[in-house]
């Protein structure tokens, strides 16, 4: 398995594989209308091939990400964001009747069953619809701090 940063081979690396069952949020990030970008937090779920998140239907975020829309996720493990998974990707997007079930996979995975069930019980009266939006990995980076640092670090201690 090739360990270049880039690769999205990497997503088969153990960081990136506990990275993506974390219970923690990533955040997403995308460009406005204007151009300006903005970040969020949001849920995901991880299906093997693709990062998605579930929405409301008239989420900002739903109004410029659209099939072919280009955007960043970072995942990180804690606090101290010792272990990042980095990934650039190309967004697909659909909306499902109900809650969808990634939606649901994220609230099992990240709540005690009591919690995600009454959330999902009242998720259900809120959102009628939601979107989805599927990420594609396009190009995939690790940070561990140990065996892979930022470039410019690398670069530091190459000169150094």
């Amino acid at each position: 398995m090739s360990t270049k940063q880039g690769d999205v081979g990497l997503l088969q690396d153990p960081i990136a594989q506990q990275l993506l069952q974390s219970k923690g949020p990533a955040h997403l990030a995308y460009n406005w209308r204007d151009g300006t970008p903005r970040v969020v937090p949001i849920g995901f779920y991880w299906n093997g091939e693709e990062i998605v998140m579930a929405t409301a239907t008239d989420a900002p975020k739903t109004k410029v990400l659209t099939n072919g829309s280009k955007v960043a996720v970072s995942i990180n493990r804690d606090f101290a964001a010792s272990k990042i998974l980095l990934i650039r990707g190309t967004v697909r997007a659909d909306t499902v009747e109900g809650i969808a079930p990634e939606y649901t996979a994220i609230i099992h995975r990240t709540m005690s069953e009591q919690d995600a069930e009454a959330l999902l019980k009242e998720a259900a009266h809120l959102y009628p619809r939601m979107t989805r939006i599927f990420i594609h990995p396009d190009w995939v980076g690790i940070l561990d701090f140990e065996t892979r640092l930022p470039s410019a670090v690398e670069r530091a201690i190459e000169r150094g």
